[in-house]
Protein backbone atom coordinates (compact mmCIF):
# COMPACT_ATOMS: atom_id res chain seq x y z
CA UNK A 1 0.00 0.00 0.00
CA UNK A 2 1.36 3.41 -0.93
CA UNK A 3 1.88 6.28 1.51
CA UNK A 4 -0.89 8.18 -0.26
CA UNK A 5 -3.33 5.30 0.32
CA UNK A 6 -2.37 5.15 4.01
CA UNK A 7 -3.00 8.87 4.44
CA UNK A 8 -6.38 8.51 2.76
CA UNK A 9 -7.47 5.66 5.07
CA UNK A 10 -6.26 7.50 8.17
CA UNK A 11 -8.09 10.66 7.09
CA UNK A 12 -11.25 8.68 6.40
CA UNK A 13 -11.10 6.99 9.81
CA UNK A 14 -10.52 10.30 11.57
CA UNK A 15 -13.47 11.81 9.72
CA UNK A 16 -15.74 8.97 10.78
CA UNK A 17 -14.60 9.31 14.39
CA UNK A 18 -15.32 13.05 14.31
CA UNK A 19 -18.81 12.44 12.96
CA UNK A 20 -19.34 9.83 15.68
CA UNK A 21 -18.29 12.29 18.40
CA UNK A 22 -20.50 15.02 16.94
CA UNK A 23 -23.51 12.73 17.24
CA UNK A 24 -23.05 12.70 21.03
CA UNK A 25 -22.99 16.50 21.27
CA UNK A 26 -26.26 18.38 21.97
CA UNK A 27 -27.29 20.86 19.29
CA UNK A 28 -29.46 23.17 21.40
CA UNK A 29 -29.49 24.67 24.89
CA UNK A 30 -32.44 22.52 26.01
CA UNK A 31 -30.39 19.34 25.51
CA UNK A 32 -27.31 20.69 27.32
CA UNK A 33 -27.47 19.68 31.02
CA UNK A 34 -25.55 21.42 33.79
CA UNK A 35 -23.72 24.76 33.76
CA UNK A 36 -27.03 26.45 34.64
CA UNK A 37 -25.65 29.94 35.34
CA UNK A 38 -23.47 30.01 32.23
CA UNK A 39 -26.26 28.65 30.05
CA UNK A 40 -28.72 31.25 31.30
CA UNK A 41 -26.29 34.10 30.60
CA UNK A 42 -25.64 32.86 27.08
CA UNK A 43 -29.34 32.34 26.32
CA UNK A 44 -30.11 35.94 27.32
CA UNK A 45 -27.21 37.19 25.20
CA UNK A 46 -28.33 35.16 22.17
CA UNK A 47 -31.98 36.17 22.53
CA UNK A 48 -31.09 39.88 22.69
CA UNK A 49 -28.80 39.66 19.65
CA UNK A 50 -31.45 37.81 17.65
CA UNK A 51 -34.12 40.37 18.55
CA UNK A 52 -31.86 43.23 17.44
CA UNK A 53 -30.70 41.24 14.40
CA UNK A 54 -27.09 41.94 15.38
CA UNK A 55 -24.04 39.70 15.58
CA UNK A 56 -23.24 38.38 19.05
CA UNK A 57 -20.62 40.08 21.19
CA UNK A 58 -17.39 38.19 21.75
CA UNK A 59 -17.47 35.35 24.31
CA UNK A 60 -14.69 33.68 26.32
CA UNK A 61 -15.33 30.16 27.65
CA UNK A 62 -12.85 28.90 30.23
CA UNK A 63 -12.50 25.85 32.44
CA UNK A 64 -10.86 22.40 32.62
CA UNK A 65 -10.78 20.27 29.46
CA UNK A 66 -13.73 18.11 28.49
CA UNK A 67 -16.52 20.22 30.02
CA UNK A 68 -18.22 21.11 26.73
CA UNK A 69 -16.74 24.42 25.56
CA UNK A 70 -16.73 23.31 21.92
CA UNK A 71 -20.24 21.94 22.26
CA UNK A 72 -21.48 25.25 23.70
CA UNK A 73 -19.89 27.15 20.82
CA UNK A 74 -21.83 24.99 18.34
CA UNK A 75 -25.06 25.46 20.29
CA UNK A 76 -24.57 29.25 20.32
CA UNK A 77 -24.04 29.32 16.56
CA UNK A 78 -27.13 27.14 16.00
CA UNK A 79 -29.22 29.34 18.30
CA UNK A 80 -28.20 32.39 16.25
CA UNK A 81 -28.76 30.61 12.94
CA UNK A 82 -25.17 31.38 11.98
CA UNK A 83 -22.31 29.40 10.52
CA UNK A 84 -19.52 28.34 12.87
CA UNK A 85 -15.91 28.11 11.72
CA UNK A 86 -13.61 26.38 14.17
CA UNK A 87 -9.85 26.40 14.58
CA UNK A 88 -7.31 26.33 17.42
CA UNK A 89 -4.60 28.64 18.69
CA UNK A 90 -1.55 26.52 17.74
CA UNK A 91 -2.79 26.19 14.13
CA UNK A 92 -2.69 29.96 13.50
CA UNK A 93 1.06 30.47 13.23
CA UNK A 94 1.30 33.88 11.51
CA UNK A 95 -0.85 36.96 10.85
CA UNK A 96 -1.51 35.82 7.27
CA UNK A 97 -3.25 32.70 8.59
CA UNK A 98 -5.53 34.84 10.73
CA UNK A 99 -6.22 37.27 7.88
CA UNK A 100 -7.27 34.43 5.57
CA UNK A 101 -9.55 32.98 8.23
CA UNK A 102 -11.21 36.29 9.08
CA UNK A 103 -11.72 37.33 5.46
CA UNK A 104 -13.57 34.06 4.78
CA UNK A 105 -16.27 34.92 7.33
CA UNK A 106 -19.70 36.23 6.40
CA UNK A 107 -21.70 38.84 8.32
CA UNK A 108 -22.69 37.47 11.74
CA UNK A 109 -20.63 34.26 11.51
CA UNK A 110 -19.15 32.71 14.64
CA UNK A 111 -15.40 32.09 14.75
CA UNK A 112 -14.39 29.56 17.40
CA UNK A 113 -10.74 29.45 18.50
CA UNK A 114 -9.96 26.60 20.88
CA UNK A 115 -6.94 26.91 23.20
CA UNK A 116 -6.86 30.61 22.39
CA UNK A 117 -4.18 31.21 25.02
CA UNK A 118 -1.71 29.46 22.71
CA UNK A 119 -2.01 32.07 19.95
CA UNK A 120 1.40 33.56 19.03
CA UNK A 121 1.74 37.08 20.44
CA UNK A 122 2.16 38.60 16.96
CA UNK A 123 -1.11 37.01 15.81
CA UNK A 124 -2.87 38.04 19.00
CA UNK A 125 -2.04 41.70 18.38
CA UNK A 126 -3.69 41.54 14.95
CA UNK A 127 -6.78 40.17 16.65
CA UNK A 128 -7.24 43.32 18.76
CA UNK A 129 -8.38 45.55 15.90
CA UNK A 130 -10.35 42.70 14.33
CA UNK A 131 -12.40 42.29 17.51
CA UNK A 132 -12.90 46.01 18.21
CA UNK A 133 -13.04 47.70 14.81
CA UNK A 134 -13.61 44.73 12.47
CA UNK A 135 -10.57 45.53 10.39
CA UNK A 136 -6.96 44.45 10.17
CA UNK A 137 -3.87 46.14 8.74
CA UNK A 138 -1.66 43.88 6.65
CA UNK A 139 1.89 44.70 5.61
CA UNK A 140 2.48 44.16 1.90
CA UNK A 141 5.96 43.69 0.39
CA UNK A 142 9.07 44.45 2.42
CA UNK A 143 11.90 46.93 2.66
CA UNK A 144 11.41 50.31 0.95
CA UNK A 145 8.36 48.98 -0.93
CA UNK A 146 6.58 47.92 2.25
CA UNK A 147 3.15 49.42 2.82
CA UNK A 148 0.15 48.82 5.05
CA UNK A 149 -3.15 47.72 3.54
CA UNK A 150 -6.33 48.00 5.60
CA UNK A 151 -8.79 45.13 5.19
CA UNK A 152 -12.36 45.64 6.39
CA UNK A 153 -14.03 42.59 7.92
CA UNK A 154 -17.67 41.61 8.30
CA UNK A 155 -19.02 41.90 11.82
CA UNK A 156 -18.48 38.53 13.47
CA UNK A 157 -18.57 36.91 16.90
CA UNK A 158 -15.38 35.42 18.30
CA UNK A 159 -15.79 32.61 20.82
CA UNK A 160 -12.52 31.77 22.51
CA UNK A 161 -12.02 28.66 24.62
CA UNK A 162 -9.19 28.16 27.07
CA UNK A 163 -8.21 25.79 29.84
CA UNK A 164 -5.86 28.42 31.28
CA UNK A 165 -7.46 31.85 31.40
CA UNK A 166 -4.51 33.22 33.36
CA UNK A 167 -2.30 32.65 30.31
CA UNK A 168 -4.33 35.13 28.25
CA UNK A 169 -2.89 38.61 28.01
CA UNK A 170 -4.96 41.35 29.67
CA UNK A 171 -5.58 43.26 26.38
CA UNK A 172 -7.07 40.17 24.73
CA UNK A 173 -9.06 39.08 27.77
CA UNK A 174 -10.60 42.55 28.18
CA UNK A 175 -11.91 42.52 24.60
CA UNK A 176 -14.35 39.72 25.39
CA UNK A 177 -17.73 41.11 26.44
CA UNK A 178 -18.86 37.91 28.18
CA UNK A 179 -16.49 35.71 30.20
CA UNK A 180 -17.96 32.37 31.26
CA UNK A 181 -16.22 30.00 33.66
CA UNK A 182 -17.37 26.38 33.37
CA UNK A 183 -17.23 24.08 36.41
CA UNK A 184 -17.24 20.33 36.94
CA UNK A 185 -20.57 18.49 36.65
CA UNK A 186 -22.42 16.66 39.41
CA UNK A 187 -22.93 12.90 39.16
CA UNK A 188 -26.64 13.45 38.46
CA UNK A 189 -25.87 15.83 35.58
CA UNK A 190 -23.41 13.34 34.12
CA UNK A 191 -26.01 10.60 34.44
CA UNK A 192 -28.36 12.72 32.31
CA UNK A 193 -25.63 13.12 29.70
CA UNK A 194 -24.90 9.39 29.72
CA UNK A 195 -28.60 8.56 29.35
CA UNK A 196 -28.70 10.61 26.16
CA UNK A 197 -25.41 9.14 24.90
CA UNK A 198 -26.63 5.60 25.55
CA UNK A 199 -29.73 6.31 23.43
CA UNK A 200 -27.61 7.75 20.60
CA UNK A 201 -25.23 4.76 20.71
CA UNK A 202 -28.17 2.34 21.11
CA UNK A 203 -26.76 0.91 24.34
CA UNK A 204 -29.05 -0.89 26.76
CA UNK A 205 -28.31 0.53 30.21
CA UNK A 206 -29.95 0.74 33.60
CA UNK A 207 -30.02 3.96 35.61
CA UNK A 208 -27.85 2.51 38.39
CA UNK A 209 -25.26 1.37 35.85
CA UNK A 210 -25.03 4.82 34.30
CA UNK A 211 -24.88 6.46 37.72
CA UNK A 212 -21.96 4.19 38.63
CA UNK A 213 -20.08 5.48 35.57
CA UNK A 214 -21.09 9.08 36.29
CA UNK A 215 -19.82 8.92 39.88
CA UNK A 216 -16.35 7.94 38.66
CA UNK A 217 -16.07 10.27 35.65
CA UNK A 218 -14.25 13.11 37.46
CA UNK A 219 -17.13 15.51 36.83
CA UNK A 220 -16.26 15.60 33.11
CA UNK A 221 -18.64 14.71 30.23
CA UNK A 222 -15.83 13.73 27.86
CA UNK A 223 -14.47 11.23 30.37
CA UNK A 224 -17.98 9.95 31.10
CA UNK A 225 -18.67 9.26 27.41
CA UNK A 226 -15.30 7.55 26.97
CA UNK A 227 -15.97 5.35 30.00
CA UNK A 228 -19.43 4.52 28.62
CA UNK A 229 -17.86 3.15 25.46
CA UNK A 230 -15.42 1.04 27.48
CA UNK A 231 -18.17 -0.33 29.73
CA UNK A 232 -20.24 -1.13 26.61
CA UNK A 233 -17.35 -3.22 25.24
CA UNK A 234 -16.82 -4.89 28.62
CA UNK A 235 -20.52 -5.74 28.91
CA UNK A 236 -20.52 -7.15 25.36
CA UNK A 237 -17.58 -9.48 26.06
CA UNK A 238 -19.08 -10.57 29.39
CA UNK A 239 -22.36 -11.36 27.60
CA UNK A 240 -24.36 -8.90 29.66
CA UNK A 241 -27.59 -7.79 28.01
CA UNK A 242 -27.33 -4.31 29.53
CA UNK A 243 -25.00 -2.05 31.49
CA UNK A 244 -25.94 -2.73 35.11
CA UNK A 245 -24.25 -1.48 38.28
CA UNK A 246 -22.09 -4.56 38.88
CA UNK A 247 -20.90 -4.73 35.27
CA UNK A 248 -20.01 -1.01 35.31
CA UNK A 249 -18.13 -1.39 38.60
CA UNK A 250 -16.14 -4.38 37.31
CA UNK A 251 -15.31 -2.61 34.04
CA UNK A 252 -14.04 0.51 35.81
CA UNK A 253 -12.09 -1.59 38.31
CA UNK A 254 -10.18 -3.06 35.38
CA UNK A 255 -9.15 0.51 34.46
CA UNK A 256 -7.97 1.06 38.07
CA UNK A 257 -10.69 3.67 38.65
CA UNK A 258 -11.88 3.38 42.24
CA UNK A 259 -15.17 4.26 43.94
CA UNK A 260 -14.10 7.90 44.34
CA UNK A 261 -13.24 8.29 40.66
CA UNK A 262 -9.48 8.39 41.26
CA UNK A 263 -7.28 6.49 38.83
CA UNK A 264 -3.79 5.03 39.15
CA UNK A 265 -1.99 8.35 38.60
CA UNK A 266 -4.19 10.19 41.12
CA UNK A 267 -3.29 7.64 43.76
CA UNK A 268 0.37 7.72 42.79
CA UNK A 269 0.48 11.49 43.23
CA UNK A 270 -1.12 11.31 46.67
CA UNK A 271 0.99 8.37 47.81
CA UNK A 272 4.17 10.08 46.63
CA UNK A 273 3.34 13.21 48.64
CA UNK A 274 2.53 11.13 51.73
CA UNK A 275 5.26 8.50 51.66
CA UNK A 276 8.18 9.80 49.62
CA UNK A 277 7.94 13.44 50.70
CA UNK A 278 6.59 12.63 54.18
CA UNK A 279 3.61 15.01 53.91
CA UNK A 280 5.84 18.05 53.40
CA UNK A 281 5.00 20.77 50.81
CA UNK A 282 6.40 19.85 47.38
CA UNK A 283 7.02 21.97 44.28
CA UNK A 284 5.38 21.02 40.98
CA UNK A 285 8.67 20.21 39.27
CA UNK A 286 9.79 17.83 42.03
CA UNK A 287 6.40 16.15 42.08
CA UNK A 288 6.44 15.68 38.29
CA UNK A 289 9.87 14.03 38.41
CA UNK A 290 8.84 11.79 41.30
CA UNK A 291 5.73 10.41 39.57
CA UNK A 292 7.16 10.41 36.03
CA UNK A 293 4.60 12.75 34.50
CA UNK A 294 4.77 16.11 32.70
CA UNK A 295 4.30 19.23 34.84
CA UNK A 296 1.53 20.61 32.62
CA UNK A 297 -0.35 17.29 32.70
CA UNK A 298 -0.31 17.23 36.49
CA UNK A 299 -1.34 20.88 36.71
CA UNK A 300 -4.10 20.75 34.07
CA UNK A 301 -5.45 17.19 34.30
CA UNK A 302 -4.90 15.72 37.76
CA UNK A 303 -4.58 18.61 40.20
CA UNK A 304 -7.91 20.37 39.52
CA UNK A 305 -9.95 17.29 40.39
CA UNK A 306 -7.83 16.37 43.42
CA UNK A 307 -8.19 19.93 44.73
CA UNK A 308 -11.92 20.01 43.94
CA UNK A 309 -12.46 16.76 45.86
CA UNK A 310 -10.41 17.93 48.83
CA UNK A 311 -7.41 15.61 48.55
CA UNK A 312 -4.78 18.20 47.65
CA UNK A 313 -3.99 21.85 48.35
CA UNK A 314 -1.73 24.35 46.63
CA UNK A 315 0.02 26.56 49.15
CA UNK A 316 2.79 29.21 48.85
CA UNK A 317 5.24 26.48 49.92
CA UNK A 318 4.07 23.86 47.44
CA UNK A 319 1.58 21.00 47.07
CA UNK A 320 0.40 19.31 50.28
CA UNK A 321 -2.08 16.53 50.97
CA UNK A 322 -5.15 17.08 53.13
CA UNK A 323 -6.45 15.03 56.05
CA UNK A 324 -8.90 13.37 53.66
CA UNK A 325 -6.01 12.08 51.54
CA UNK A 326 -4.27 10.76 54.65
CA UNK A 327 -7.40 8.93 55.79
CA UNK A 328 -7.63 7.38 52.32
CA UNK A 329 -4.28 5.70 52.93
CA UNK A 330 -5.06 4.82 56.54
CA UNK A 331 -2.90 7.56 58.05
CA UNK A 332 -3.48 10.37 60.52
CA UNK A 333 -1.52 13.62 60.58
CA UNK A 334 0.66 13.70 63.67
CA UNK A 335 0.89 17.01 65.57
CA UNK A 336 -1.40 18.54 62.96
CA UNK A 337 -0.48 22.17 62.32
CA UNK A 338 -3.06 24.72 61.31
CA UNK A 339 -4.20 24.36 57.72
CA UNK A 340 -1.87 26.16 55.24
CA UNK A 341 -3.17 29.29 53.62
CA UNK A 342 -4.51 28.65 50.13
CA UNK A 343 -3.77 30.79 47.13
Amino acid sequence: MSMQDTRFITSEMNSKEEEFDKSLRPQQFADFPGQGRVKEQLQIMVAAANDRKEPLNHILLSGPPGLGKTTLANIIANACGRQLKATSGPVIEKPGDLAGLLSSLDEGDVLFIDEIHRLPRQVEEYLYSAMEDFRIDIMVDSGVAARSVQVNLPKFCLIGATTRQGKLSAPLRDRFTMKCRMDYYTAQELQTILTRSAKVLKIAAEEEGLLEIARRARGTPRIANNLLRWVRDFAHVKRSSAIVKDIAADALKMLSIDDDGLDEMDNRILETLIVKFKERPVGLKSLAVAVGEEEETIEDVYEPYLIQEGYLMRTPSGRVVTDRALRRFGKVRENAPSQPELF
